[in-house]
């Protein structure tokens, strides 16, 4: 089967592998992504985890997983923090789901509602 010809990129553009770094390199520096290796979070994130008895919230599986498995727990802000420490930290705004639904249907929601420029103050947490 013949192949399909290489599109047309003006050479002043990032390669896709380029841009990918780039975008990788952007967000390793916010502040935020540091909080996730400190001993706080690992707390913070067991506490969520024994109080929702390590069970998705979303669809009811029991979460006996170990990452990467799919149905290891993963802890999920309820509303995204985009940098502010008290939506970060607040045990209220996080939930266990399991890897499979974090990775799947979440990020399907936190896309769209990105691209209908859905802000974080227009939502409120489901309980």
């Amino acid at each position: 089967m013949p192949e399909m010809p290489k599109t047309f990129r003006p050479s002043y553009l990032p390669s896709r592998q380029e841009q990918q770094r780039q975008h990788d390199s952007r967000r390793d520096q916010s502040e935020q992504r540091g909080w996730y290796k400190t001993a706080r979070w690992q707390k913070l994130k067991h506490r969520v985890h024994v109080r929702d008895l390590f069970r998705c919230q979303e669809t009811g599986v029991l979460c006996s997983g170990k990452y990467p498995a799919d149905d290891s727990p993963v802890a999920d802000h309820i509303i995204e923090p985009d940098g502010d420490p008290s939506l970060f930290w607040d045990e209220n705004n996080i939930r266990t789901v399991s890897k499979a639904y974090h990775d799947g249907e979440r990020q399907r929601q936190q896309i769209a509602e990105r691209g209908r420029g859905v802000g974080r103050k227009s939502r409120a947490p489901v309980r």
